[in-house]
């Protein structure tokens, strides 16, 4: 909060800027063009003071860096301890030919990998389905066994980068796939870092790469954030991913509206599981959170270290069994 006196002294301040420093440039370089706006089209000022949020508190609105809100950034020491991870959306062809990208890529200096599938991958089909005919390696690296992902991965250091993988309906399988792979390289789960994209719902709203029903669909995700929770602590078990909903043709204010939605929904899902709702294991940089990522593939500010490295416990209530299930989970509440 700033009393009147500093506001305006600050307004004063900005006046002077505007007629002196700020004119003196424009004369002598214009600005790239009259009008700068956000990708939902509300405008851009060239500069923000407190004038703007009188009434803000600092500590709560925005706070410190590595702090919530976050909005300061995810770090304490911002960049200057460590650079943002750089990793190429990368996969071609053959595991084989992909595998040689991702190790000229780290040689060239990535410090993560992105994993790109074909199309038969993220249907959950092998090369050989007659139903992925014309579509192997196309758009991406075909990955239809665990020896796959073997070669994938073979003399890529796990332990010391990052792995996004770009999947959804499959997560849970190719996941598997990854930890495996990463077993047999000597690598244990707790040293590993990265992202599954596993965002189901989003695929039902807008890229509708989906293979099972919703409810068996969203069991799986949360079987993954339980596993990755207890088991792998510094993976990203989910990334609620807005950009797909903007290229289906939503709007920005849809596009960030279902993006919550989904958001919300996977918390209800996890809670109902018998998570914690501060030790859900949501986030990630890439497809941003509950990281989310909207238009343009920008990432938002949520974490998932914010939400810590609880395990997730199950409730001791009674379980049953039905025939040919794992234990039955009741349906979890219905959205507001």
């Amino acid at each position: 909060m700033y009393d009147r006196e500093t506001l305006e002294l600050l307004r004063q301040a900005l006046q002077r800027w505007e007629e002196t420093t700020l004119q003196q440039t424009l004369s002598r370089s214009p600005e790239r063009r009259p009008d700068f706006l956000t990708t939902s089209s509300d405008p851009i000022h060239r500069l923000y003071t407190p004038l703007d949020v009188p009434n803000s508190d600092y500590l709560r609105d925005l706070g410190l860096p590595g702090e919530y809100p976050y909005t300061r950034g995810i770090q304490p020491t911002l960049h200057r301890g460590r650079l943002w991870t750089m990793r190429m959306f990368a996969g071609f062809g053959t595991a084989e030919e992909t595998n040689a990208r991702f190790r000229y890529l780290l040689e060239e200096g990535e410090t993560g990998l992105s994993i790109a599938f074909d199309l038969p991958t993220l249907m959950g089909y092998d090369t050989d389905d007659p139903e992925a005919l014309g579509e192997f390696g196309v758009c991406g690296v075909a990955i239809s066994s665990l020896k796959d992902m073997e070669i994938l991965l073979r003399d890529i250091p796990l332990d010391r980068v990052s792995t996004s993988m770009t999947i959804n309906s499959p997560a849970a399988v190719i996941w598997a796939m990854y930890l495996a792979a990463a077993e047999k390289q000597g690598i244990a789960a707790q040293r590993l870092r990265g992202t599954i994209q596993n965002d189901i719902l989003k695929e039902y709203i807008a890229q509708k790469e989906y293979i099972f029903p919703p409810e068996p669909s969203l069991r799986l995700v949360v079987d993954t954030m339980e596993f990755g929770s207890q088991h792998v602590p510094q993976w990203n078990t989910i990334s609620i991913s807005g950009y797909h909903i903007r290229e289906a043709g939503s709007t920005a204010v849809q596009e960030l509206a279902f993006t919550l939605a989904d958001g919300m929904e996977y918390v209800r899902w996890g809670i109902q599981r018998g998570c914690r709702s501060t030790s859900l294991p949501l986030g990630s940089p890439f497809s941003s959170t509950p990281t989310m990522t909207f238009s343009r593939r920008s990432p938002s500010t949520a974490r998932r270290g914010a939400y810590g490295h609880e395990r997730c416990v199950r409730p001791s209530r009674p379980r049953t069994r039905t025939r040919g299930s794992c234990d039955s989970t009741p349906r979890p509440p219905a959205a507001a």
